[in-house]
């Protein structure tokens, strides 16, 4: 199902992914179908699919994005917390 784009502003979407990412995963299929029907070599078809699974988008946000955010959160950049006291107005 094609959802075409809210006032033309956001991105085009073709089920969970934008159309560049089924464009990638289509042309990543091809190659990893032949590497592993020639070759007999597993790895492309496991990139392609793990880019498939990280690339799925949920209201504007990606899984990849939502991973980076997390790891920016909880590990990447430090926390600040500033604690201060709490005057009353006095009148």
């Amino acid at each position: 199902m094609y959802l075409y784009p809210d006032n033309l502003k956001a991105k085009a979407t073709l089920l969970l992914w934008e159309l560049r990412d089924v464009g990638i995963i289509g042309v990543g299929l091809l190659i990893s179908v032949f590497a592993l029907a020639q070759l007999r070599f597993l790895p492309p078809i496991v990139i392609t699919a793990l880019y498939a699974f990280l690339s799925i988008r949920f209201e504007d946000t990606s899984i990849r994005n939502f991973i980076r955010y997390a790891f920016a959160y909880f590990i990447g950049r430090q926390q600040v917390y500033q604690w201060a006291e709490r005057r009353r107005n006095e009148t």
